[in-house]
């Protein structure tokens, strides 16, 4: 592999690492070595190229239900999750925000929590991983928004308003396949005062598990660019999760972005969960998005740790065999500084405060 593939700078728009991490589990993976599970830890990034990403604070279901996955040859359907226990989300949510930081505090300097793209571009020039902290799915916070004022005093600087079930706030999206992205309500009116507290605090909105009336919904309202940290296009996988073009030339309007998803039953045409997915395929989602939004609105959204990914690139350090996949079909080293990281910080720049 070539010099140029290697200088690339990624930073990820989405990833579910700290549910494997020690300190949030007494039997998880050490961050800082290098580990054979999961798909993302500290050497590995380092491997990849990767100098930071968005890393998620999401509620698993306290109990969860079984036998929830209807498939056929053609299709499936997964039974929509219910909602979450407030009390619980706020005190798991609790625990993986601690864990984060005892991580950072851990590192000696080699992580950084960042609050704002000073420390963004600060991390990147002195080598330090960063890490931008993400809510999916605001259960924990409340309808008097004092829950979001006190989570953006401790870092949050990015939020999905739901997760694929229904909250307070809205709907999320199923995960189902063949089926539109219009599977529900939009936003409750806890909602749109949702939407307009982050904006208030330059928060930035991920729309990547909405359902599209919600979509819509935050469009109408937001005063930001719209988001999408980890999906892809409707038109090359019909799942509920992509986006359809509508939805994708409203993001290229307000000058938003979307992450390329990695997860396999989004990229594949016939959905499958199956790995063994070429990174062609990942290709043509990198190309038809940029075709659709333009090259300064396409960035990387990986779900690292939190899907199955093509076992083409495999874990973080496989990154660079997708960054020369993209320069082998004509993305050029300017593009893909823009899509490694440029673009995520652009649209930061003009979102955080």
């Amino acid at each position: 592999m070539d010099a140029k593939t290697l200088s690339i700078p990624i930073f990820d728009g989405h990833n579910d690492a700290v549910h494997l991490i020690r300190e949030f589990k007494s039997d998880g993976i050490d961050f800082l070595a290098t580990n054979t599970t999961g798909h993302l830890d500290l050497p590995r990034a380092r491997q990849g190229g990767m100098i930071g990403g968005f890393f998620a604070l999401w509620v698993p279901a306290e109990n969860p239900r079984e036998n929830t996955l209807t498939q056929t040859n053609t299709s499936y359907a997964v039974r929509m999750a219910e909602p979450l226990d407030p009390a619980y989300a706020r005190r798991d949510t609790t625990r993986q925000l601690v864990a984060l930081k005892s991580l950072e505090a851990r590192s000696e300097g080699a992580i950084r929590i960042a609050i704002n793209l000073a420390e963004l571009e600060q991390s990147h020039q002195d080598g330090t991983f960063s890490m931008l902290l993400h809510l999916e799915g605001a259960e924990a916070i409340g309808p008097e928004l004092t829950e979001l004022d006190d989570l953006y005093s401790q870092g949050l600087r990015s939020l999905g308003p739901v997760w694929s079930r229904p909250n307070l706030f809205g709907h999320g999206v199923p995960f189902a396949f063949p089926s539109s992205p219009d599977t529900g309500p939009g936003l409750t009116p806890a909602g749109f005062d949702l939407i307009r507290g982050c904006n208030r605090l330059g928060v930035m909105i991920d729309l990547s598990h909405l359902n599209e009336r919600g979509f819509w919904d935050v469009a109408k309202t937001t005063s930001a660019p719209l988001v999408a940290t980890h999906t892809c296009a409707h038109a090359l996988c019909p799942t509920a999760r992509n986006l359809t073009d509508r939805q994708l030339d409203a993001i290229r309007d307000s000058d938003g972005i979307v992450g390329v998803n990695l997860s396999v039953n989004d990229l594949r045409p016939d959905a499958n969960r199956n790995a063994d997915v070429s990174l062609d395929a990942v290709v043509r989602q990198f190309s038809y998005l940029t075709e659709r939004l333009g090259i300064d609105r396409v960035a990387l959204g990986s779900d690292f740790d939190g899907a199955t990914l093509p076992s083409a690139i495999g874990d973080a350090s496989g990154l660079p065999r997708l960054i020369k996949a993209l320069s082998a079909h004509g993305f050029d080293e300017a593009s893909l500084h823009k899509i490694g990281h440029e673009n995520w910080r652009r649209v930061l720049r003009l979102t955080l405060h």
